[in-house]
């Protein structure tokens, strides 16, 4: 048992000390992107008291989504690479109907 412990805190030792640099703060930052995501959709869908995803959503998504790109990247990791351009491209395409659709009702206004 003392044998698994000491193989334990050696391997987070090695995981959250020994290899912690710069990298590592980008991909806890970009994982904050990603959480504030959920908790901005979370406080809207109270107040509104029912699901909604506002824009701030996709906001975070898209710049969580670059920034875990980039990590992905530096860290060769091909799984990780694939998910996070996938999900770039389904941001960004939400984010142009936003855009879209937030243009359409202007025009419309106008008229």
């Amino acid at each position: 048992m003392t044998e698994l412990l000491n193989n334990l805190a050696s391997y987070f030792h090695d995981v959250f000390v020994i290899k912690f640099d710069g990298w590592v703060i980008l991909g806890f930052v970009a994982q904050g992107f990603f959480t504030m995501r959920f908790l901005v959709q979370w406080i809207a869908s109270e107040r509104a008291r029912k699901s909604v995803i506002p824009v701030a959503f996709w906001f975070f998504s898209i710049g969580g989504g670059a920034l875990l790109l980039v990590y992905a990247l530096y860290r060769r990791d091909p799984v990780f690479i694939a998910g996070q351009a996938l999900g770039l491209v389904v941001y960004l395409r939400n984010m142009y109907f936003i855009i879209i659709n937030s243009r359409q009702v202007s025009a419309d206004n106008r008229a």
